[in-house]
């Protein structure tokens, strides 16, 4: 047993804590550089989110956090994306095509989308202050915010199979433009509700496709689990704005690196 893993969790857990985002974009890319096969690396890594973020649910729900009609608009699109993503996937084994390339490929690409998402996070509330045209962009949205809110669900199931990467940030962008008026902790806990059955479904996916390594999983639980409870405690007191920013940063190196 290499418990590098467990120390590596730990360290991501304590960022994940610190930050409220980051586990798959920085898990992932960490796996791959230390010689996990694509496929394993994602889909060990979609069931390790799935596990490290269930207990948020149940805390945001105590305090009635969780507007389960958005949860529910976001998994129309996400769940089903899902679903033939696997298929997707499950259809290019079987006719013998190596599909790690495309993992690689979509991961390079939402690790650089999500990087610019944290980078730009602090500018979203103001846009439709300093344009005219993204103020008529905001009245079409606010028409049309249902259908919107599957669409991303489409995009974010679509994304985080094939990546692991965006539940997180990415899914609190997207929820941040189309839902302005939500309290920040709200559109936390939204976005938690619906990264878990979204990772979950997917992580399941990659288990029949033989993706998920079980061994390195619990290593990985067992690191991050107490580093997300230090994280959390030590986040209270670290600007977040500046370790967001931090985070975009490394995300974009991370993301060419791996192109």
């Amino acid at each position: 047993m290499d418990f590098s893993f467990s120390i590596a969790g730990f360290l991501v857990g304590l960022l994940v804590g610190m930050s409220g985002v980051g586990g798959g974009s920085l898990m992932t890319p960490f796996l791959l550089f230390v010689g996990i096969a694509p496929a394993v690396a994602v889909g060990t890594d979609l069931l390790f989110a799935a596990i490290t973020k269930s207990g948020g649910i149940f805390a945001y729900q105590r305090e009635c956090l969780i507007r389960w009609r958005v949860v529910a608009l976001l998994a129309l699109g996400s769940l089903p994306a899902t679903a033939l993503t696997i298929g997707l996937l499950a259809r290019l084994e079987s006719l013998g095509f190596d599909y790690q390339l495309l993992i690689t490929r979509t991961l390079s690409f939402s690790l650089l989308l999500t990087g610019v998402v944290l980078l730009a996070s602090g500018h979203l509330h103001g846009l439709g202050k300093k344009s005219d045209f993204v103020a008529a962009a905001i009245a079409w949205r606010e028409r049309w915010t249902g259908p919107l809110t599957v669409l991303a669900g489409l995009l974010l199931g679509a994304l985080v199979t094939l990546s692991s990467v965006g539940a997180g940030a990415l899914g609190a962008a997207i929820l941040v433009t189309l839902y302005p008026r939500l309290p920040m902790r709200r559109v936390v806990a939204i976005d938690l509700a619906h990264a878990v059955p979204l990772t979950a479904l997917a992580g399941l996916g990659h288990w029949q496709l033989g993706s998920v390594d079980f061994q390195l999983l619990g290593l990985l639980l067992l690191g991050s689990l107490p580093g997300i409870m230090l994280g959390s405690r030590v986040g209270r007191y670290l600007p977040e704005q500046v370790m967001r920013t931090l985070l975009g940063i490394i995300l974009l190196i991370v993301g060419f690196s791996i192109l």
